[in-house]
Parts: C-alpha cells; sequence; structure tokens
C-alpha cells in the first residue's frame, strides 16, 4: 500500500487556483522531495495532505487513510514541521518535548520512555535545560524534529526544514532523516536545496500550480529534453571563467552555459565542435584545464523545466 497518493489535487482562494490538478505517489520509506519556487503551491499541498486545508477538488490517501473524510485519524498518523516550527523559546528543551508528547495525548510513563528514547536519537542530552530560544538554527531543527516524532508518525511532513541553517547542522538532519528512513518512516519533504534534492529517492516538481516533473533523481537528469538530439553537454574548467562564460554564451551553437565553482557548464549544438569551442574561448592567452563530457545536474533539470514552463504559458 503507498504511504500517499494524490489524485488531481485542486486547491482554490476565491479566483485564485494555487494547486492545479496534481497527481503523485509516495512509496512506504521513501524520501519525496517536494520543489519548486516559492508561491507554487508546496505549502499548500502538504496542509491538504495534513488535512489542515480542505480540498477544492480531487482526492488523497494518507496511510491508507481517506483526507476528506477522516482527516483526524490521518493527523493523528503523521508528523507536520512546518518551516517556522512552533517551539516555545521560554521553554527548555524537556519542557518543549513534554509539552508536545501531552498535545499528542500521551501520559506518564510512556511519555518519560518516548521522551528518552527521542532524546537519544536526537542527541539532546547536553541542551536538555536549556530555552529553546537561546538554542542555535541547527539544535532548534533537532528539537523541532524530535517533538514531531514524540508520538511516533508513520510518515513526517518537513516543509523546508534545513531553510536558515548551516550547512555542517544540514548534514546532520538529514543523516538523522535516512536514519528514521531505514527504520521504514516515509518522509515528505520541500526543499531549494539542489543538493537535498540529490539525496531523495523519489522527486517531484510542481510550478505555480502545476506539477511538471515526477521521478527519481536519475530519471529526471535522463528525461530526453535535457540533452536534446543534435547537443551535447560539456563541463568547462578554468581559471579565468567569467571571461570564459562571456565568450562561450556569444557563440551561436551554445544553447546554455552557466558557471559552477571554476568551471563552465554548457548545452553546445553537435555542429560545434570541442576543438572549436577551445580555439574561441583561449584565442588570447586564457589556459583551459579540462574539457569534458557532462551529464545535467538537477539544477539544469529545474531550470529548464521552468523556462519550457513559462514559454508555454507565454504562447
Amino acid at each position: 500500500m503507498a504511504a500517499i497518493i494524490a489524485e488531481n489535487l485542486v486547491r482554490r482562494f476565491d479566483a485564485f487556483t494555487a494547486v492545479d490538478g496534481i497527481s503523485f505517489t509516495v512509496q512506504p520509506g521513501e524520501i519525496f522531495g517536494f520543489l519548486g519556487p516559492n508561491g507554487s503551491g508546496k505549502t499548500v499541498t502538504i496542509k491538504m495532505l495534513c488535512g489542515i486545508l480542505p480540498l477544492t477538488g480531487g482526492a488523497a490517501q494518507v496511510d491508507g487513510i481517506d483526507v476528506v473524510r477522516d482527516p483526524d485519524s490521518v493527523r493523528a498518523r503523521i508528523g507536520y514541521m512546518s518551516q517556522k516550527f512552533a517551539l516555545y523559546d521560554d521553554l527548555t528543551v524537556r519542557e518543549n518535548l513534554r509539552f508536545y508528547g501531552m498535545v499528542y495525548d500521551i501520559r506518564g510513563a510512556a511519555l518519560a520512555r518516548r521522551m528518552e528514547e527521542i532524546i537519544a536519537r536526537i542527541h539532546l542530552e547536553p541542551f536538555l535545560g536549556r530555552q529553546a530560544g537561546k538554542l542555535s538554527g541547527g539544535w532548534k531543527q533537532r528539537l523541532a524534529l524530535g517533538c514531531a516524532l514524540l508520538h511516533e508518525p508513520h510518515i513526517l511532513f518537513l516543509d523546508e526544514p534545513t531553510a536558515g541553517i548551516d550547512p555542517v547542522a544540514r548534514r546532520q538532519l538529514w543523516d538523522l532523516l535516512f536514519e528514521f528512513s531505514g527504520h521504514g518512516m516515509t518522509f515528505f519533504v520541500t526543499t531549494h536545496y539542489m543538493d537535498e534534492a540529490e539525496r531523495c529517492s523519489h522527486l517531484a516538481y510542481i510550478y505555480y500550480g502545476r506539477l511538471i516533473a515526477d521521478g527519481t533523481p536519475l530519471s529526471l537528469r535522463q528525461l530526453p529534453d535535457m540533452t536534446p538530439a543534435g547537443t551535447y553537454r560539456l563541463e568547462i574548467t578554468t581559471s579565468e571563467v567569467t571571461v570564459a562564460l562571456r565568450r562561450v554564451r556569444a557563440l551561436p551553437a551554445v544553447r546554455s552555459a552557466t558557471i559552477f565553482g571554476r568551471s563552465i557548464h554548457a548545452l553546445i549544438d553537435a555542429t560545434c565542435p570541442q576543438q572549436e569551442l577551445a580555439r574561441a574561448i583561449g584565442d588570447d592567452g586564457i589556459r583551459i584545464e579540462d574539457l569534458r563530457p557532462l551529464a545535467p545536474s538537477l539544477e539544469d533539470v529545474f531550470v529548464e523545466l521552468s523556462e519550457r514552463r513559462q514559454r508555454e504559458l507565454a504562447a
């Protein structure tokens, strides 16, 4: 049985359609990445699946339960960590955990046992007596995750859980997600970070209310539109990357080019051989350190899909 099934979900706010007929399936134990620009309907979709917002149209099942018919049972089986989780800054870490445990109707010995399990799994021991408001961003997110896990949900919804925290804290939080996923928990995660998208087992991309991609990271990179017939992708490494980028973009055979670190990632017509490209870049002493074939990145995928959708809307 699928963990989440969404069928033609629609949500309107008066004349504005925030989510427009999207469908996808999330399998048990997956880390499902839900991506899209700000304002595309990611948070609205989560709130519909959690039974917080009513559906204007379509249907959804979460953990086998119909969201429309029985939203209370859905909420009992899921955890939800919003973009700004409602921690109580003046309560300590332990007091926040105890409060949310009681919200989930966990009491007595059961609550004490569950709190100790979460404290050990999230590694919160050094901060139990510290007020939540005095924690760093990364440790606040750990505490928020612990609060969302207290009632042992089958599925956890995380809405941009790593926004605003440093790279080390991001990696540590993802290590925790992998650990819980390894024990069978399903995660539905929204993110803007492409490195995090690479860590998901399944991805869906929503663009202003419409779902325009759905698949594994590998299958999305292999979409025919990513490297159209008669083109190839090339990585160009040079110490003069900004000057080289200007020259590359001036070539008629170059369809797109952008900088990644000290390299340029370019999509080029097959009529333009690598040697010609190298001559055009290095005609006055700019040294090219490496030229190598390149597979499209997830960033390439989402930029290309977004631009194609923009062209369709403008037509």
